[in-house]
């Protein structure tokens, strides 16, 4: 097995792309291994690294189903809803507060 070749930040090579720039065409890996890597230099640090993967490999997104976009929705349902109050907040609950806003500072204020 051999070394992984590495490019330059921005200096990839034509057939090559991120997971995002592949999500972007409306392609996925595929269960390919990473073909290649972009490494960016940073100063004092270790330099970023993006993996790449080719394009010829790519294949297409699965479409979604009733049975997942139920289950998305669920899951984002769980997020918006106070565990304290149990209402539907109007927004995604942030971790760091656990509990909506006029929860949370109830909580602060007694």
């Amino acid at each position: 097995m051999g070394a992984l070749p590495v490019f330059r930040w921005r200096l990839a090579p034509d057939g090559y792309a991120t997971r995002r720039q592949l999500r972007a065409l409306g392609l996925r890996p595929g269960g390919q291994d990473v073909a290649a890597q972009l490494e960016r230099p940073r100063r004092r640090r270790a330099p970023l690294v993006a993996h790449l993967y080719r394009l010829d490999l790519a294949k297409p997104v699965r479409p979604m189903t009733k049975a997942k976009w139920a289950a998305l929705a669920k899951a984002n349902t769980a997020r918006r809803t106070c565990p304290h109050c149990h209402r539907d907040a109007g927004y995604v609950i942030p971790r760091t507060l656990g509990t909506c806003v006029p929860c949370f500072e109830g909580e602060a204020v007694a």
